[in-house]
């Protein structure tokens, strides 16, 4: 089963609502999902997104896909930038070669003479 982050869309005739959902990748826009992570109302002012970060990021660590246009917000809610950068951070560390005590020490003792 292939999971998808996506919109499904709610509200009246021309005043568009979405709901940001996680659903099977195979179900109708408007069918059956897992579960609710947020809404998108693209007709207000800066505050169109509402967002559980913390149930996004479940669900993006355990293979979901989202949409394009659910990326983008995603993007703009500032979620896949602290993604990438925690990401990056966990494969600098491991790159990062630690100092030894014998570097110390030489360094210490040529500052002392």
């Amino acid at each position: 089963m292939a999971v998808a982050i996506r919109l499904r869309r709610a509200g009246r005739k021309k005043s568009p609502m979405y709901r940001i959902v996680v659903a099977d990748s195979r179900m109708p826009r408007d069918g059956k999902f897992i579960e609710v992570i947020g809404q998108y109302a693209p007709r207000t002012g800066d505050k169109a997104v509402t967002l559980k970060i913390d149930r996004a990021n479940y669900w993006l660590d355990n293979g979901a896909q989202p949409s394009d246009t659910v990326r983008s917000l995603l993007r703009k809610a500032g979620v896949l930038k602290v993604r990438h950068e925690a990401r990056l951070a966990i494969k600098l560390a491991a790159v990062a070669v630690p100092i030894t005590e014998s570097t110390e020490t030489t360094g210490s003792t040529e500052s002392s003479e």
